[in-house]
């Protein structure tokens, strides 16, 4: 996943198994073995494949931080308190970061139109962003 989300744009046909094979450069996999986890993939709708040819080009099918943020809820949903699980969360984060949450959270609470990033010193979020 991070060679497709390294390699292509979200505005990219995408990239064939041999273009993903040769970004693995020094891993000693052979073609059929990306081939078959690209396949994989395409089955549990993690990436977008289109025919080319003979070939298939694939595609993320969400970004990194889409994904991540996926794994985040998923991991809440795996048992216990989801209350306590974020308490302990919400604990663990650096200042900025909290910043970070908390101009996401009223955002999304629609106090704000736009949300400045603590880290950048520039807009970081819209309504339209990451949903």
């Amino acid at each position: 996943m991070d060679v497709l989300w390294d390699s292509v744009p979200a505005t990219s046909d995408g990239v064939t198994v041999r273009e993903v094979a040769d970004a693995l450069d020094g891993r000693e996999l052979a073609y059929t073995t990306v081939m078959t986890v690209l396949d994989r993939l395409a089955g549990k709708g993690m990436v977008q494949r289109e025919r080319e040819g003979r070939a298939w080009r694939y595609r993320p099918a969400a970004t990194r931080e889409a994904h991540i943020a996926q794994l985040m809820l998923d991991a809440l949903d795996l048992g216990g308190s989801r209350d306590a699980a974020l308490v302990r969360f919400a604990r663990s984060v650096t200042g900025t970061e909290a910043e970070v949450l908390r101009a996401a959270l009223s955002a999304e609470a629609g106090l704000t139109d736009r949300v400045e990033d603590p880290r950048a010193g520039g807009p970081a979020l819209d309504e339209a962003t990451d949903r």
